[in-house]
């Protein structure tokens, strides 16, 4: 395994990721029109056909209650994030989990090149700092408080329920979308954290808690 690759990654990984000059092209302005999850917004043709077809796949797919977390890298020193509810496990042995990013996250490529991620899962009380890490235009980390994973670097949010602190195994394209597969390197539960989770639904913050 090369030097540049990092420790836990599939020395294939960097075959599946896109060229240099497409990843610069994602950190410019995009001409989005739709958005599918929080800070995932989605380019759709403007006939009313695809504007209803769009919107009939979100309602469905809103009836599937997900939590909510935050993935975060650093690139150049800097912090960086973004909102994903759709993260997933996926093998445990090896510790293998997964996150799907739109390819119009300006925050992916930026953690793609570092070659390492930490997932952040977002108790109850952090709806803001969702919308926080979904906005663009903004410095997201001027008023969040956050340390260094200690495998990794990347962020661990303070106040969240638990992290998992991965490399980048694979990266496959899926549409509108990149499947990252990522290799556990350090997880944790923060006994700290509020007891409930933020979960998302039908197009609204939520949580387990009945009240």
């Amino acid at each position: 395994m090369t030097s540049d690759i990092p420790e836990g990654m599939n020395p294939d990984a960097r075959e599946t990721w896109p060229s240099p000059e497409l990843i610069s092209s994602w950190l410019g302005d995009q001409d989005i029109d739709f958005e599918l999850r929080p800070g995932e917004d989605i380019v759709v043709h403007d006939d009313p056909e695809h504007v209803a077809a769009a919107r009939r796949f979100r309602d469905v797919l809103g009836q599937f209650a997900s939590g909510v977390t935050v993935v975060t890298g650093m690139s150049n020193d800097a912090p960086v994030g973004l909102t994903c509810q759709s993260f997933s496990s996926v093998s445990l042995d090896p510790p293998l989990v997964l996150f799907i990013p739109a390819k119009t996250s300006r925050a992916w490529p930026l953690i793609q090149r570092s070659g390492r991620f930490c997932v952040n899962f977002l108790g109850a009380d952090q709806a803001e700092l969702s919308n926080t890490m979904a906005s663009r235009g903004t410095d997201k980390f001027a008023d969040v408080k956050w340390t260094p994973a200690p495998t990794t670097g990347s962020p661990v949010l303070d106040g969240v329920l638990a992290h998992v602190d991965c490399t980048i195994h694979q990266v496959h394209e899926a549409g509108d979308h990149y499947v990252v597969i990522g290799r556990v390197a350090e997880l944790a539960v923060h006994d700290d954290a509020a007891a409930e989770p933020l979960l998302f639904y039908a197009g609204q913050y939520r949580t387990t808690d009945p009240r």
